[in-house]
C-alpha cells in the first residue's frame, strides 16, 4: 500500500469530514432517538414519543418489523408493540438504517460505479452479518445488520467530498465487466485521496458518536484480525459478509479483488465453509423475498 503518515491520513479525513459536514449529518429525530436509547433510564414510552413525531419513520419501522427479515407472527400495527417485541435498541437500529439509507444516494460517478449498487451490497452485507450473528449466537444481530449497513460508509464520504477524484479511483481499479477489480482499491484511494474509505467512514461514525463497534468495523473490515482480540468479533463478521455479498454478485465490488475468506478469520468466529455456504443460502432467500431490509 502506498505510504503517509498518520498525520497525513488524519488532515486528508479531518478535510473531508468537515466538507460535507452539512450533509453527512443524521436527522435530528434520529439522534434524539440514539440519546434516548444509550440512556438507562428512558422507557418504551420515551422512544415511542421520539418515532411518532416523524411519520416517515413510523412507516419504515413498521414496514421492516412486517417484513420477513424478523419473522414475527401476525402484522404490527403499532409503533409501542413493535419497541415491545422488538426491544429499545433493535428499534434505534431500524432507525437509523432508515435515516442512512437517505444518504446513499447521488447517481452514477462513473458506469462502473453508482450508489444505489453500494446500498444493495451494504444491504446485502447488512444482511449475511445479522444471519451470521443469528447462526453463531454471538448477541445483538440488529447491531450487526447496521453495522455491515455502515461498513463502507467511507466511499459516500469520498463521493460527497470529491466525485471526480472517487471516478478516478474507481477507473484505477481495472474493474471487469463483473465489476472484479484487477487492483486494490484502497491502495488506489490513498494515492488519490490521502487516506481510504475505511479511515473516512471510521472518521463519520465517530462524529456521529456512534457505539465504538461502529468504528471498529468501517476502519477495519478489510483486516479485522489487526483489531485487539476483544474487539474483532464484529468486524470479522463484517469481513465475512462483505464476501458473501461479493459471491452472490450483489451490488458493488470494487474493493475485492477476492472473494476468499481468510481461514483465520473464520477461526477467529469459530465457522466453517459449509456454515458460509448456508449463510450464502439464507442471504439469497430474503434479498429475493424483500431486498433485504426494505427501507
Amino acid at each position: 500500500m502506498s505510504t503517509a503518515t498518520a498525520e497525513q491520513r488524519a488532515k486528508a479525513v479531518d478535510q473531508a469530514i468537515r466538507e460535507i459536514s452539512h450533509i453527512a449529518t443524521l436527522p435530528e429525530v434520529t439522534l434524539k432517538i440514539i440519546e434516548l436509547v444509550e440512556d438507562p433510564s428512558s422507557t418504551a414510552q420515551d422512544l415511542h414519543n421520539v418515532i411518532s413525531s416523524d411519520p416517515a419513520l413510523c412507516s419504515r419501522i413498521l414496514k421492516v418489523v412486517n417484513s420477513s427479515f424478523y419473522g414475527l407472527p401476525g402484522q404490527i400495527a403499532s409503533i409501542n408493540r413493535a419497541i415491545v417485541l422488538l426491544g429499545l435498541n433493535a428499534v434505534k437500529n431500524i432507525a437509523i438504517a432508515a435515516s442512512l439509507a437517505k444518504l446513499f444516494r447521488g447517481g452514477d460517478v462513473t458506469p462502473a460505479f453508482n450508489a444505489k449498487d453500494l446500498w444493495t451490497h451494504c444491504n446485502a452485507v447488512g444482511t449475511a452479518a445479522k444471519v451470521i450473528a443469528d447462526m453463531l449466537r454471538i448477541g445483538n444481530s440488529d447491531e450487526a445488520y447496521l453495522a455491515g449497513l455502515t461498513h463502507d460508509i467511507g466511499i459516500m464520504v469520498m463521493m460527497q467530498y470529491d466525485r471526480s477524484k472517487l471516478a478516478e479511483v474507481i477507473d484505477m481499479t481495472g474493474a471487469d465487466h463483473e465489476g472484479v477489480p484487477a487492483n486494490d482499491m484502497l491502495d488506489i484511494e490513498l494515492r488519490v485521496f490521502g487516506a481510504t474509505h475505511e479511515d473516512f467512514g471510521q472518521a463519520l461514525c465517530k462524529k456521529w458518536k456512534f457505539p465504538d463497534v461502529f468504528t471498529h468495523v468501517t476502519g477495519r473490515h478489510h483486516h479485522p484480525l489487526e483489531m485487539p482480540s476483544d474487539a474483532r468479533k464484529v468486524p470479522c463478521v463484517i469481513y465475512v459478509a462483505d464476501r458473501v455479498a461479493a459471491r452472490l454478485g450483489h451490488g458493488f465490488r470494487l474493493d475485492l479483488p477476492t472473494n476468499d475468506i481468510d481461514p483465520a478469520v473464520l477461526e477467529h468466529l469459530n465457522m466453517t465453509e459449509h456454515q458460509v455456504e448456508e449463510v450464502m443460502n439464507k442471504v439469497q432467500e430474503h434479498m429475493e423475498a424483500e431486498g433485504a431490509l426494505p427501507l
